[in-house]
């Protein structure tokens, strides 16, 4: 699920077959509700001021924008499984800047468990309640002000470090001209991100595969994903990023794509040495 942020995620819950998410819309903060109907039809509700800029985003959202044409992974025996066994699978569109990269700025240079518990806190201390009937807990991510206003010491408590601070609160202050990028072409809207201090290809390419649905954007400078990319693909146990973008070259416009379907496929890359251990910045 590419848009929740950990198990723990106070904007997004699975609750008995429903999906819950919490957003804060250009009309304000909705929370939207998403239960599958009869086959091929899904049910949404929503409560808030944006509750209607929500439904009406339901099925970019869903991926019905995704255009998969010319996209051919019959080639290769994982790819072609993988997509055979999600018929379905389609890349979703956000349309919210912010949204998608205010958490993948959190996930900088930390592991998931630490971006997420980041994520967790920004939201119980600084969000607001999601309205409607939402699951206990749910919380909308502070507006523009709102990130602005949280004090370096609370970044500190939340272990998030200057370093990640910095385009946070860059975004914030241009938020405006940050959500403008759904509207532009793709190639201009990750230059616009990138323009952000602290923004990278990283940054930009996460924040493009859930805000744009970009079908095309590759995390280069993930951690892990080079490495598992050139194993599902290749059977190699190692490999970096010029090697991960060799080997996804065949799927050009569709790159994305292919990540996706590698993690659905439930591949896992071979581990060598011990663990890495994070350094708590709260102890600091």
């Amino acid at each position: 699920m590419p848009l929740r942020r950990g198990s723990g995620d106070p904007a997004h819950r699975l609750v008995d077959g429903v999906f819950w998410r919490v957003c804060r819309t250009p009309l304000g903060p909705a929370t939207l509700a998403l239960r599958q109907g009869p086959p091929g039809v899904v049910e949404a509700t929503a409560w808030g001021a944006g509750a209607q800029w929500a439904l009406d985003g339901v099925p970019a959202l869903l991926g019905l924008d995704d255009d998969e044409g010319g996209f051919d992974c019959s080639a290769h025996p994982l790819l072609h499984r993988t997509r055979r066994s999600h018929p379905g699978i389609r890349l979703p569109r956000t349309r919210l800047v912010l949204d998608a990269l205010i958490p993948a700025v959190l996930e900088q240079r930390v592991t998931g468990g630490e971006a997420h518990r980041a994520w967790r806190g920004l939201l119980l201390w600084h969000g607001e309640p999601a309205p409607g009937p939402a699951p206990e807990g749910m919380r909308v991510m502070p507006d523009a002000a709102g990130l602005l206003a949280v004090p370096t010491w609370d970044w500190h408590r939340l272990g998030v470090d200057l370093q990640r601070q910095r385009p946070i609160r860059a975004a914030a202050t241009v938020a405006g001209r940050m959500e403008q990028c759904v509207d532009l072409p793709l190639a201009d809207a990750l230059a616009r991100l990138r323009v952000l201090p602290g923004v990278g290809i990283w940054t930009a390419a996460e924040t493009a595969q859930r805000a744009f649905g970009h079908p095309d954007a590759v995390s280069v400078g993930d951690y892990h994903l080079h490495d598992l990319v050139v194993y599902a693909l290749t059977g190699d146990a190692r490999g970096d990023d010029a090697r991960m973008l060799e080997v996804l070259a065949p799927w050009a416009g569709h790159r994305q794509r292919v990540v996706r379907l590698i993690e659905l496929s439930g591949v896992r890359k071979p581990r060598f040495g011990p663990r890495y251990s994070p350094q708590d910045l709260r102890a600091l």
